[in-house]
């Protein structure tokens, strides 16, 4: 009986699930989302040719560096890398004297031994980069209510990542005319910026890179155009967001051969061990 019962319940469930499917199918149909701005206008990131990219993909450490260097120089007045440890640029090809310059030419949060009040001190390679705002309300006070996020996870936290990040610092354009004449309540609010990259079109950052040689590379890189310093920045973050991506890879590849030649030897094993059984 309790069975029964338990498949009547069960039956009814999963009817209702189906009536309600069914339902809301029909209402899609007959009477469909009215468009919006966002869902018309926003556009999907911009595909790069990364050097990371696929199962034997690899970082160019000369392009984390000047990835590197263009955050330290354009966003670091506004965004941390609060997650990342300055010997961890040791990755990038940094040597321990370029660290330890790097590290002490930032002040990182302390506590003072004799009175224990809060203070700060030169960095040191086992730091992590400091925070650049106290506090979320200093963040906003500073950035029109808008608190700019840490970047130590961006490349990770956000669908395709280094692609999105790349076209995000690209992105920045006029409204098109058609989005005003089909959407008139759409114009970008003052003091925000109109990027169709972004989910809802309209962001607090201005454009962060706006004109070549913003950024000064050394001898014999490539011209720092404002395309080419937002792929090595946002290589840079792909890099600062999962910085054993190398490791991963090479670990998977080993793995899936070791599987390979595994399953090869277990069905040898097999015809080997039943060749003389008769099945």
């Amino acid at each position: 009986m309790v069975r029964i019962l338990g498949g009547l319940v069960g039956l009814f469930f999963a009817g209702m699930l189906l009536l309600s499917f069914l339902w809301g199918g029909v209402a899609f149909v007959s009477a469909p989302p009215a468009p919006t701005a966002e869902s018309e206008f926003h556009e999907h990131p911009r595909q790069v040719a990364w050097s990371f990219n696929g199962p034997f993909g690899h970082y160019d450490k000369t392009q984390l560096q000047r990835g590197f260097q263009v955050y330290t120089e354009v966003c670091s007045a506004c965004h941390s890398l609060h997650q990342v440890a300055f010997r961890s640029l040791a990755d990038l090809g940094y040597n321990e004297a370029e660290i330890k310059a790097i590290a002490k030419a930032r002040q990182v949060p302390d506590v003072d031994p004799k009175t224990g009040e809060a203070t700060t001190r030169p960095g040191t390679p086992a730091d992590r980069f400091p925070l650049v705002y106290p506090n979320d309300v200093a963040a906003r006070a500073a950035n029109n209510n808008a608190v700019p996020p840490d970047l130590s996870l961006i490349a990770k936290s956000r669908h395709d990542g280094p692609n999105y990040v790349h076209s995000l610092l690209t992105g920045f354009q006029a409204q098109p005319a058609e989005l005003l004449k089909k959407f008139p309540d759409a114009k970008t609010p003052e003091g925000l910026h109109y990027n169709p990259y972004f989910a809802n079109l309209n962001l607090a950052m201005a454009p962060p890179l706006t004109a070549e040689g913003q950024v000064t590379y050394g001898e014999g890189q490539p011209k720092p155009t404002v395309d080419q310093m937002a792929q090595d920045v946002s290589a840079f973050l792909m890099w600062a967001a999962e910085p054993k991506m190398e490791a991963r890879k090479s670990t998977g590849v080993a793995v899936l051969i070791f599987l390979l030649f595994a399953t090869v030897l277990a069905y040898l094993s097999y015809q080997n061990i039943w060749a003389d059984k008769k099945h």
